[in-house]
């Protein structure tokens, strides 16, 4: 039994450990584009399928606009820094759902969706880019991937508890139990927001890239504050920062995102 312990640890610790681009945060991921972006295409698909895109000319036409801007500011880095394969892999493509929820996404492999009921928030183009280059960043850092390899490591993690307290007390095996549950739940609202706060700034730089104002990133969660109310609940208890630490955090990293964006959209040489 413990030689299974042992084996399953090494597969996880050395899995594959990369870094992720501009910001240089170290991830662990070990599901590949192949395993992941034929599904993600599908799922896609197939809520454009279920769900009705918005007769809104004006706004889709924004939407697509801008996502085209962004995505090929994001390409360019990609092409400019030995990433040739992984931009040749993306299938950038952008849709307005009629939809009153005030979100957006984007799947692994660049599919895009805003539902209209975001569009008031964003308010105007400089606004759009500002979601658009934070929903477009979590796939360039393929953060829907590493969630995946997390979940994986929750489950080992779960089945070295339950091996590691298998002789023991049926109350014993409750705490320890309840003890992981607590721990790898906090821990994994953590890296949400951590992937979250990754996002906003990937997301300013390629706006910035793009040429649209960064000043309005931070003012898009001005908006969505005074839109909730000012209340949200604990930043530890959610797997996203609160509005008024994404306000601070975007003002603060704006200087560094022009910069950024100025050195890397210098022509190649």
């Amino acid at each position: 039994m413990k030689k299974i312990i042992i084996l399953v640890l090494v597969v996880f610790l050395f899995a594959e450990c990369s870094t992720v681009p501009i910001t240089g945060r170290k991830r662990v991921n070990f599901v590949s584009d192949a395993d992941v972006l034929p599904t993600s295409f599908a799922q896609y698909s197939t809520f454009l399928q279920e769900n009705k895109l918005s007769t809104n000319k004006v706004m889709s036409n924004q939407i697509k606009e801008v996502g085209k801007n962004i995505s090929a500011a994001v390409d360019r880095f990609m092409r400019a820094n030995n990433m040739v394969s992984e931009a040749d892999s993306y299938r950038w493509e952008f849709n307005l759902v009629e939809d009153k929820t005030i979100n957006a996404w984007c799947m692994p492999g660049g599919k895009v969706v805003f539902y209209t009921g975001i569009m008031p928030i964003c308010d105007n183009v400089n606004g759009v880019a500002a979601v658009m280059g934070h929903e477009v960043a979590h796939a360039f850092a393929k953060h829907g991937q590493e969630r995946m390899t997390s979940t994986y490591g929750q489950q080992i993690g779960g089945l070295l508890v339950a091996l590691g307290t298998a002789n023991k007390s049926p109350e014993s095996q409750q705490m320890w139990n309840t003890a992981f549950g607590v721990t790898t739940g906090l821990g994994m609202l953590k890296y949400s927001r951590v992937h979250e706060q990754e996002a906003d700034r990937l997301g300013l730089v390629f706006m910035i890239m793009a040429g649209y104002d960064g000043n309005e990133a931070a003012e898009v969660w001005v908006r969505m504050s005074a839109n909730s109310g000012g209340s949200s609940q604990p930043e530890i208890l959610s797997t996203h920062p609160s509005n008024e630490s994404r306000i601070a955090d975007l003002k603060s990293y704006l200087p560094t995102a022009k910069a950024y964006a100025k050195k890397y959209n210098q022509p190649l040489k």
